[in-house]
């Protein structure tokens, strides 16, 4: 995690360095959660590019290895309760809204059995098909994200035909928490209030990174052009060194 009020006092630092204009709380506070959605977001494309190319021996030097890592704060599981669906006896239903902030699926698991992730239509087809019918070995998934539900089709039944699953564990990748820099007015001052205040998520190498894309981000904010071209020049040198 990086403190909030330290990213907080190196941005209003840099930003006042030439009477740029102040950042009120209000305002960074929804110019760090944007930069650090930005950062976040950005770990799954520049894991998809680098997996393209070759790695090296040193794991500390190794771009997948890092974002792995950086992803890995983000990894949880947890155990999500089903209920038959009131529109199919075939099918279990959990309501992913119980999980929190969920932004990725990884895996859906009943005990050492993984789940296959599968489309809407090829649900319903695997479903109406006795050839490809799923089954407590082989059960199948889909995600409703308009509903934040999943539904699960495959498992075995009791003899009062009650499904015998009635849980799966969810591997998953949460959404880092809202950035919060809250603070208590002494003096006429505005102090940071560290019990009430939320810190950024985010691996501790990106502190640097945050500064940068929150001061980019000001740029526009405080309409000011060289504070935007400067912090987006250090931006871009930064990504630059991290991709060669």
């Amino acid at each position: 995690m990086i403190n909030v009020d330290r990213i907080y006092q190196r941005v209003l630092t840099l930003a006042n360095k030439e009477q740029r204009g102040y950042i009120t709380p209000q305002e960074f506070n929804i110019l760090a959660n944007q930069a650090q959605m930005d950062i976040f977001e950005q770990y799954f494309y520049d894991l998809n590019q680098f997996r393209r190319t070759p790695g090296n021996d040193t794991v500390h030097a190794d771009m997948v290895d890092m974002l792995e890592e950086k992803i890995g704060i983000f990894e949880t599981t947890q155990t999500l309760l089903l209920i038959v669906s009131p529109l199919d006896e075939n099918i279990v239903a959990g309501n992913l809204a119980s999980l929190g902030t969920l932004y990725r699926l990884s895996s859906v698991r009943s005990g050492n059995i993984i789940m296959e992730s599968v489309s809407k239509k090829d649900f319903r087809m695997f479903l109406n098909s006795p050839l490809t019918a799923p089954t407590a070995t082989r059960p199948i998934y889909i995600v409703d994200r308009v509903n934040s539900t999943i539904q699960i089709s495959g498992f075995d039944v009791d003899a009062t035909g009650v499904p015998l699953l009635t849980e799966a564990d969810i591997d998953y990748i949460q959404s880092p928490r809202e950035v919060n820099w809250t603070y208590t007015v002494v003096g006429g001052k505005a102090l940071y209030n560290g019990a009430a205040g939320q810190d950024f998520d985010l691996h501790p190498s990106e502190e640097t990174e945050l500064v940068l894309k929150i001061l980019t981000l000001a740029g526009f904010t405080l309409k000011d052009q060289d504070l935007l071209q400067l912090a987006a020049s250090e931006d871009m040198k930064n990504t630059q060194q991290e991709k060669q």
